[in-house]
């Protein structure tokens, strides 16, 4: 029996009765490059497009097969309850079904899925302003855990993986010059990434060498994640080439703060996300892993160029595809380009410190400011009770033993933030720690830490009334979500220690976090983003 074409499964499949729906539902089609999707009633049902490409070919039946099979697969790692199964689509003698009983010949597979409605796909969310940080960070660190658990594979990536995908955006560039981009930002851009490729050669090939190349997502954008049930869900990995998805976890990441910093450009609301969601997975590191990972900062830069010029090629062709907005999409593709140009330009990191005492809003200030202070997603946030809970190896949010808090166990924490600090820093990446800071040795250390990295630094000191920081504190362990532990009767011992000589500038922090960051960017002459 000759092979059915992919027509008639289409149209099949574009029927309700394929379904066993009633004859006047809406079945509705999605088309990528790649595959086609049917939303039917509850479900949703993709079918692979027989295509022969330079990365993938589904032209065979047992190719198309596999490649749902896989697709299931992994994507039930991040999203299982939306990934259901293959079904077979089935010639009998009376048509085609998909009752996986019936009788006849099977002549295409699809994946089925949950349908969700597209309004939740956090692409949607954050164009309507309603992505709030709080779920990129809940994002970030269900990354990270996916990122830990993830299959090594020593055999990809590495420096001659990214060479290859730099020579590719060449060629994939090189129809659009003269018309999308002017020749000499593809040349400063080709420029650029030779000199950063080797400058991080010796980094790219140590995170392989320590397990950090693994089996990712691959395509984590933000149309690639839906809210469902207050989570957000990444679905849709890239299941047709593997060495797609065999990358530095890093470089996974990179593609969603690429998004979110991209987006931010104009869209102010973004403002605080792309910084938020690399704190985040930062924050959710164990304390080795942590280091190795602060360490490879150095790399993000071009990482998130690379994710940049990718969707910019991608977009200069969707352009040269689609009359009716070819102008816009131009636009956007050559914005991608300047962008990616950007994110390579050389910055130096510079390290803060806010103190205070408990209650001052150390945390909610630090978090503020962090995506105000430059490099490719704002500074790397380092807070003294997160690192404390490292160390002891609890979570967040459970209190610890008053054994916890002795000098020696303060100690160890301060050592520990200068030590992050300066691994941070040596990545170039600018710093703002997040401490007490009471005493005068204390803030000496990041003092010192600044000048053995020849980096400006500079200190604020948060201040409040008594009442007012042990309300705040109150306030704080009644919700049970935070890491400090401070309470009022830490609050009032506190009160009573002898700040020494405080040379940071001291800012009142007893009004709302906005007017106080605002007197803080007075302080430190920093210029607020426009709106």
């Amino acid at each position: 029996m000759a092979e059915l074409d992919a027509e008639a499964v289409e149209n099949f499949l574009a029927t309700p009765t394929a379904f066993g729906l009633p004859s006047d539902t809406l079945i509705e089609r999605i088309d990528t490059h790649i595959s086609v999707i049917f939303l039917a009633g509850p479900y949703a049902y993709k079918l692979k497009k027989r295509v022969d490409l330079a990365y993938l070919d589904f032209t065979t039946l047992e190719a198309r097969r596999n490649a749902c099979e896989r697709e299931l697969e992994l994507n039930r790692r991040t999203a299982p309850t939306l990934y259901l199964e293959v079904v077979p689509v089935i010639q009998t003698a009376g048509g085609l079904t998909l009752t996986e009983t019936a009788e006849g010949t099977v002549v295409d597979w699809v994946v089925k899925m949950v349908r969700f409605d597209q309004a939740n796909l956090l692409s949607q969310m954050a164009d309507r302003g309603a992505l709030t940080v709080s779920i990129v960070e809940t994002l970030a660190r269900q990354l990270a855990g996916f990122h830990k658990g993830a299959e090594v594979s020593k055999a990809d990536g590495g420096r001659t993986r990214f060479a290859e995908i730099l020579e590719s955006n060449k060629k994939n560039f090189a129809p659009f010059v003269g018309s999308i981009y002017p020749p000499k930002v593809v040349e400063r851009l080709g420029g650029l990434y030779t000199d950063t490729l080797d400058a991080q050669s010796g980094l790219i090939e140590e995170r392989r060498a320590a397990n950090w190349v693994r089996h990712c997502h691959g395509d984590l954008h933000l149309n690639n994640v839906v809210y469902l049930d207050q989570v957000p869900v990444p679905f849709d990995c890239i299941e047709f080439n593997e060495q797609f998805a065999r990358i530095d976890t890093l470089y996974d990441l990179a593609f969603l703060l690429m998004d979110l910093a991209f987006r931010a450009i104009t869209d102010q609301r973004l403002a605080a996300h792309a910084n938020a969601t690399l704190n985040a997975y930062l924050q959710a590191q164990t304390p080795d892993d942590l280091s190795q990972t602060l360490k490879g900062l150095a790399a993000l830069p071009l990482f998130m160029s690379i994710r940049a010029s990718v969707r910019s090629h991608v977009t200069a062709r969707m352009a040269r595809n689609d009359n009716s907005d070819a102008v816009a999409l131009g636009e956007r593709a050559l914005n991608y380009a300047k962008f990616a140009e950007g994110l390579l330009s050389e910055t130096e990191g510079k390290l803060f410190a806010i103190g205070g005492l408990s209650g001052t809003g150390k945390t909610t200030i630090a978090k503020g400011l962090a995506p105000e202070l430059g490099g490719t997603a704002g500074a790397v946030h380092l807070r003294s009770d997160i690192i404390r809970k490292r160390l002891a190896g609890v979570a967040d949010t459970d209190r610890l033993p008053s054994e916890a808090y002795t000098q020696a166990a303060s100690d160890q924490v301060y050592a520990e933030m200068v030590r992050l600090a300066g691994i941070a820093l040596d990545a170039g990446q600018t710093v703002i720690c997040d401490a007490v800071f009471s005493k005068p040795v204390e803030r000496v250390l990041m003092e010192e830490l600044a000048e053995s990295r020849s980096v400006s630094f500079a200190g604020i000191w948060l201040s409040a009334p008594a009442k007012v920081l042990e309300a705040r504190v109150d306030r704080r362990a009644e919700a049970g979500t935070d890491a400090s532990d401070a309470d009022t009767r830490i609050v009032r011992q506190q009160l009573s220690y002898d700040l020494g000589d405080l040379n940071w500038p001291v800012v009142e922090a007893d009004g709302e976090p906005e007017a106080v960051l605002s007197s803080i960017r007075g302080t430190l002459d920093l210029t607020l983003p426009p709106s």
